[in-house]
């Protein structure tokens, strides 16, 4: 194998690792997580519906909006454990948060 191939085939070694890494450092789009910020979106929209038709007041939205701050950042938090995604797991109990809050808008 001569030199010039050598090291090459390192750099290229090392340069797709890199992006291996960095890609599975942050996956935004990963299917679980995909899933668990889509409710959080429509739980903020419905929240915002409910204000503007008068069903619940802005001290219960904000209540609300911070319960899904939480949510949010507790993804997040469980994302970054696990090279930018959520286990099966960590989408059931932050489904299951989504849930009761969700039972409170418009209640």
């Amino acid at each position: 194998m001569s030199k010039k191939f050598f090291v090459m085939l390192v750099i290229t070694l090392f340069m797709s690792g890199s992006m291996i890494s960095f890609a599975g450092q942050w996956q935004n789009e990963h299917p679980r997580r995909a899933q668990v910020n889509k409710r959080l979106n429509n739980q903020n929209k419905r929240i915002n519906q409910e204000v503007k038709e008068g069903e619940i007041n802005k001290g219960e939205a904000k209540k609300l909006r911070r319960e899904d701050k939480n949510i949010r950042q507790e993804e997040r938090s469980m994302a970054k454990q696990h090279g930018g995604h959520i286990t099966k797991e960590e989408q059931k109990v932050l489904n299951q948060q989504e849930n009761q809050n969700s039972r409170e808008i418009g209640k």
